[in-house]
């Protein structure tokens, strides 16, 4: 068991940051109800690369989750949600602000049916603010939040990382904004609300570009595969036509990695003995260090920079992932069969927990799988209500 089993959480929203925040909940062994359009689903059930129609991502974004079919946008959809709210714990939304409020699923309303419940919001721009009735997906508050700008080649356009950052970003500061209020509840005894937003998250991990700016005179821009003034720490060919990432910018690692090149001589050559030295000389010296990992195949290089103790690094595909021992050890590659049966490698749990590990036990239910047994259960829906609902389309 997980170490949040016993803990009840509602997801309501659709697409990446609010789910994969509930997915990750559930890995840590949370019961996660997401509720979903009838008929329709969460559009991520068909979205990104897909086999015979189905989506390879939605099993590993809706994993260990219940979906329960209920219709938000009429009464007695939204009725039967605060029904449920009074028997959860956390309640994870990712609609534009004010939606919640329209459907009378505003935190104020669900804190009248349990004054415990932790509400989660997930969007944009955040619940206050000019900004904060627009529309964000994560590609904007991206470029709205720094990290764009800073991304990519110095000659090009600002690049996009090649996948769903701001999104994820935001998953994690739900994550972490959850399980601080369920701590601060159980000294309290009070519910409360989280109020993510995506750009927020993003800028969050700017570090000190504000400060580089406004006191330094600095600004951060695109500086392609390296950070400026920061050497040797770049990407380096290798005699098999692969890459990998070396990461010798301090002064006792760069004289590991002379000792490794067989020219310990560099490490007291006023070129490169400092680290103000190293960065005003990061041209020469990558292409110096490049000439040199370009006569060994990958693996070769690799295991003997570890046995000099530089950090290196392979620059790892999908393919190369699959086949890595490391990832494999460490049951990072998770393998299970999906609802109509395709055998889906997938990522494993992080973190690790010593005692109440995560696990993976289901992955993503068909739409409104378990929609009868947690009304039924959770909401006090009888068999004739039940009925009524599925045959007016509310479920």
């Amino acid at each position: 068991m997980g170490p949040l089993s016993g803990v009840r959480v509602l997801e309501l929203g659709s697409f990446i940051a609010g789910p994969f925040a509930g997915q990750l909940l559930a890995d840590y062994g949370a019961e996660v109800i997401k509720i979903e359009p009838p008929r329709t689903g969460d559009p991520m059930r068909h979205w990104g690369i897909t086999k015979d129609g189905e989506s390879l991502w939605w099993p590993a974004i809706a994993r260990n989750k219940k979906s329960v079919t209920v219709d938000l946008r009429g009464e007695r959809g939204q009725r039967l949600v605060r029904d449920l709210v009074a028997n959860c714990d956390v309640v994870l939304e990712n609609f534009r602000p004010g939606t919640m409020a329209r459907w009378g699923l505003d935190y104020e309303s669900l804190r009248a049916v349990n004054p415990g419940v932790v509400v989660v919001h997930v969007s944009g721009f955040g619940q206050t603010g000019p900004n904060a009735g627009h529309a964000g997906f994560g590609s904007v508050a991206e470029a709205v939040g720094g990290i764009r700008y800073t991304t990519g080649s110095p000659d090009d356009t600002p690049a996009r990382a090649g996948i769903s950052l701001g999104d994820s970003l935001a998953a994690l500061f739900a994550v972490i904004g959850t399980l601080s209020a369920l701590r601060e509840r159980d000294a309290s005894g009070a519910g409360q609300e989280v109020d993510v937003a995506i750009y927020e998250a993003v800028f969050a991990l700017m570090e000190s570009m504000l400060a580089d700016y406004h006191v330094g005179g600095v600004m951060r821009t695109r500086s392609g595969s390296v950070l400026p003034g920061v050497a040797p720490s770049n990407v380096y060919p290798t005699a098999d036509d692969a890459e990998v990432v070396i990461a010798a910018n301090a002064d006792s690692v760069f004289g590991r990695l002379t000792e490794a090149m067989g020219k310990p001589e560099l490490a007291t050559d006023p070129r490169y003995a400092t680290h103000q030295a190293r960065g005003a000389a990061m041209s020469e010296l990558d292409e110096l260090i490049g000439a040199w990992t370009s006569m060994f195949d990958s693996a070769g290089l690799i295991d003997l920079l570890q046995q000099h103790g530089v950090p290196v690094g392979m620059i790892n595909t999908a393919a190369t992932i699959l086949t890595d021992t490391h990832f494999a050890d460490r049951d990072m590659i998770l393998w299970r069969q999906s609802a109509t049966g395709t055998e889906l490698p997938m990522n494993g749990v992080v973190p690790k927990f010593s005692r109440t590990p995560g696990e993976i036990t289901h992955t993503g239910p068909e739409l409104g799988a378990d929609t009868d047994a947690v009304l039924t259960t959770l909401a006090g829906v009888d068999g004739e209500q039940l009925a009524a609902l599925h045959a007016d389309g509310v479920v």
